[in-house]
């Protein structure tokens, strides 16, 4: 009898050992997303594993080759969920702001239009085509054409000095040529004053920040796409498979690698990604400045409500100068002809004098969502700011998960590669040559990724773009022969780094032409055709020098003489 219960006892015991080699918990993690046909009920010789301990396991040979592609899988899932926040800050960001600086092009010259027809009346309907143009220019620019801000408002007030001289001098008549040598003394006379100046000032920074914000999100963007898509190695394979599916080979499905072994594992996986965390910091950072000049300095509101304010100003001191700017422009061109006898003005040329009308504060227009753009701001720059260090954090945040790792302070009931137990190797640096000491896998320290070479270089192209628009600059434009003076007052010389006063109404020095001048006479026969703004802009800058220069002043006063007397005959013709 007593031998009986004994050999009951022994049964028992065996049993119970039987039942903890079973398999049933690995397999039912295993049959979530796989079949089972080929899982083991109960532990089997490991001898066939290539990457797990071959001990007793429950993994076929292929289970084993499965968990691998599975855990590749894994892993290509986590890098992609933790930078979701980046590529949809990227591409979210750069559709809204690329939206609200287009439409509040549209307002600005919607309101100019509006603003405009109701002071100037048919005075300004005339000449409307100048304004579309110079705002067709303006988004010609935005959207990454290759033409200055310079160059487009030194073709605009080329154009308008030319149309506004020849309606503040109605008694006279004006031929081609005689406009164009209008344009040519624009440069000395400043018929607008310092308008053209500070209008450059203020739409020439603040447009360069848009366009090259706009262009450095979606540069962000590119670049987090190219970095997440990822070719795993096998060793980064084979030590992934290793932390998180051995411990279900070995029986034991819940239990997580130790924290310090997943950091080694995801620092040799992802030791290129950290490579660009110097360029990438540098990126953001220059990003949260350009984003900060945006709603201070560089105000692209304001720069865009400005436009029609300032272009009436500049009228307005041409208006108010005429007689002197026409003696002068007389002195250096000649007296043109008087226009024959002539009826009482009308009401509309008489809308040109009339007081220009600015902004009241409820006035002021908004975009058609009612987007403000210090929200829009403030939006980015909290978005922005977690983003530094990204990289080099990665593979803390996707160790710090708790289905990927166990918590750090669980040190002792964790996998530690081999059983459950303390891991006891130091975890690396970070970078592809501190892997040299990575004891997760082997990584070849002497081969660079080519792909994050490239991206390296274009996070410094998007820096080095950034910090020229923190001055107001291009970089795309740098290098231009027009960066910047006009013929006609604008006069900000080429390389000129902005102040961070707003609105630039700082003291004005005169402007200095730095651009080459073309010697040859211009020709007096014949009148030549109107030409395209461009090649306009080219013969201003390019002509022979100026004759105001060698004029005699004692002549201006009988020309102011001449002027009124020409003007007291034309009114009593009438």
């Amino acid at each position: 009898v007593k031998m009986m219960k004994v050999l009951v006892c022994v049964i028992a015991l065996w049993g119970a050992a039987g039942g903890a080699r079973s398999c049933g918990e690995s397999r039912r993690v295993y049959g979530e997303k796989h079949e089972l046909s080929t899982a083991p009920h109960t532990h089997i010789s490991g001898e066939h594993l290539r990457l797990c301990p071959r001990d007793y396991t429950c993994c076929s040979s292929l289970m084993e080759d499965t968990l691998v592609s599975q855990s590749e899988a894994d892993f290509l899932s986590a890098v992609h969920d933790t930078s979701q926040f980046l590529l949809t800050t990227f591409t979210q960001r750069h559709r809204k702001f690329d939206e609200f600086f287009r439409e509040l092009m549209d307002v600005a010259e919607k309101s100019m239009n509006q603003m405009f027809t109701q002071t100037y009346g048919h005075l300004y309907t005339q000449n409307a085509p100048i304004f579309q143009q110079l705002f067709s220019d303006l988004r010609r620019y935005y959207t990454g054409g290759r033409v200055s801000v310079a160059e487009v408002l030194s073709d605009f007030w080329a154009g308008l000095v030319e149309r506004v001289f020849a309606l503040v001098n109605p008694q006279y008549q004006f031929s081609e040529d005689y406009l164009e040598c209008v344009s040519k003394h624009a440069e000395q006379l400043r018929p607008f004053g310092d308008v053209p100046h500070k209008l450059h000032i203020q739409v020439s920074r603040a447009l360069t920040a848009a366009r090259t914000l706009v262009q450095s999100l979606a540069a962000g963007r590119d670049i987090v796409n190219k970095a997440t898509k990822l070719t795993v190695g096998s060793e980064c394979v084979r030590a992934l498979m290793r932390q998180w599916f051995c411990p279900l080979c070995r029986g034991l499905p819940f239990l997580k690698p130790c924290h310090s072994l997943c950091l080694n594992v995801m620092k040799g996986c992802l030791a290129n990604q950290a490579d660009l965390d110097s360029e990438w910091n540098n990126f953001i950072d220059a990003l949260m400045a350009v984003v900060e000049k945006l709603s201070g300095p560089f105000h692209f509101e304001l720069a865009a409500d400005s436009i029609a304010v300032k272009v009436s100003e500049g009228i307005m001191y041409m208006q108010e100068n005429s007689i002197s700017i026409s003696a002068k422009v007389f002195q250096g061109c000649g007296i043109p002809r008087p226009t024959p006898a002539r009826n009482k003005r009308s009401s509309r040329e008489r809308d040109g004098k009339r007081a220009f009308r600015t902004y009241s504060a409820e006035d002021k227009p908004t975009t058609a969502s009612g987007t403000n753009l210090d929200r829009l701001v403030e939006e980015l720059q909290e978005r922005l700011r977690p983003m530094r260090g990204f990289w080099v954090a990665l593979p803390h945040t996707i160790c710090n998960d708790e289905h990927k790792a166990a918590d750090v302070t669980n040190e002792d009931r964790c996998w530690n590669g081999q059983t459950r137990g303390r891991y006891l190797p130091p975890v690396t640096a970070d970078g592809l040559v501190n892997q040299i000491n990575n004891p997760e896998m082997e990584v070849d320290v002497a081969r660079p990724d080519v792909k994050t070479r490239q991206l390296i270089m274009e996070l410094r192209v998007a820096v080095n773009r950034l910090k020229h628009a923190l001055n107001g600059r291009d970089a795309d434009l740098i290098d231009s022969d027009v960066e910047a003076g006009s013929g006609s007052g604008v006069g900000a010389e080429a390389g000129e780094r902005f102040s961070d006063d707003w609105p630039a109404y700082g003291s004005f020095s005169p402007p200095r032409n730095t651009l080459p001048v073309d010697k040859s006479p211009r020709p007096r026969n014949g009148l030549r055709p109107r030409d395209t703004p461009s090649n306009k802009r080219n013969r201003l800058n390019g002509r022979a020098q100026s004759d105001a220069g060698r004029l005699f002043p004692p002549l201006l006063p009988l020309l102011l003489l001449l002027t009124v007397c020409f003007s007291l005959s034309s009114s009593r013709g009438l």
